[in-house]
């Protein structure tokens, strides 16, 4: 683990932005908030020499954020967040542009559907489908990537894969990396009591209804939603940031530790007075660094990888 302390810069941007939050409603999840939500994330600045294609892969919609120097054969498949609720693959194109370009790969974000009108496991499905799909397509250098519950997802399919590979049926992740990934449905993290009153976004209520949302009545353990309780044995390396000011930091900090338990490799960074998915908002030093830290271990895997 490496915990990053706040940059100084950083310390009043946070708290003008707690200042606001504080006098707003906390955020609940629920198809209304839709287009609030995706307006907030398209207001991320777009990155230079990056073009945004709509595309199908695996029968799923999607944007591809393609920068300049891509590297061939290499492709990452993104996961939005927005609690399975919320969230679209065209208002994360801005953000998710940031990581094509500082790693000069193709990103295909991809737009699962969503709960409630599509419950679980209909984003399970769509991102097994465009996984299958990139790799019918000729990319044989993969990385999972994903924020908040599509962090969750990521690493759902991270476990699937891994375990159709030893069955011979796909082709092995190189890595993944996540943001403030929600790995437990269930809500058993101390943090989310620990860090309540720290966290300026998130909060057990809303969490526990968008769960609900998508699940129903289905086991909140299943690892298909809650990959904190999947297998996590030949996993190939994780890289996870996250805020140390969130409730879902347990969620993070206890996967680490199962991969590591299982003879695996997880990197684990916490950051001082962030809050959740703080590195979508690239105003923010620690926001650059994390996603300069991004980039070295993506060009470092596609490197191993091309060399092999």
């Amino acid at each position: 683990m490496t915990h990053h302390k706040e940059h100084l810069l950083d310390r009043a941007a946070m708290l003008a932005m707690r200042t606001l939050l504080s006098v707003q409603p906390k955020l609940q999840f629920g198809a209304a908030a839709r287009s609030d939500f995706d307006a907030l994330m398209e207001k991320m600045p777009e990155s230079a020499g990056v073009t945004y294609e709509a595309a199908t892969i695996g029968g799923v919609a999607g944007w591809w954020c393609k920068p300049q120097q891509a590297q061939p054969g290499a492709a990452i498949v993104y996961f939005h967040g927005g609690a399975y609720v919320l969230g679209s693959a065209a208002a994360y194109r801005n953000f998710v542009g940031q990581i094509a370009e500082r790693a000069e790969t193709a990103v295909f974000v991809v737009d699962y559907r969503l709960a409630p009108e599509h419950p679980f496991p209909s984003a399970v499905d769509d991102a097994h489908a465009v996984y299958l799909g990139l790799a019918d397509s000729g990319f044989s250098r993969l990385v999972i990537g994903g924020d908040s519950a599509g962090g969750g997802l990521a690493l759902a399919l991270l476990q699937l894969t891994t375990a159709a590979l030893k069955k011979g049926q796909l082709p092995r992740a190189l890595a993944t990396f996540v943001f403030s990934p929600w790995t437990d449905l269930a809500l058993t993290g101390d943090s989310m009591e620990s860090k309540a009153k720290a966290d300026p976004l998130l909060t057990r209520d809303a969490l526990n209804g968008a769960a609900q949302l998508y699940l129903g009545d289905q086991d909140r353990d299943d690892p298909r939603a809650s990959p904190l309780y999947g297998n996590v044995a030949g996993l190939p390396p994780v890289l996870f940031h996250v805020g140390e000011d969130e409730i879902l930091l347990d969620d993070s900090s206890r996967f680490a530790t199962r991969i590591e338990a299982a003879g695996g490799m997880a990197e684990l960074h916490v950051w001082e007075g962030m809050t959740h998915v703080f590195a979508s908002n690239v105003a923010l030093q620690s926001a650059k660094d994390a996603l300069a830290n991004i980039s070295e271990f993506l060009h470092r895997t596609f490197h191993f990888a091309s060399v092999l």
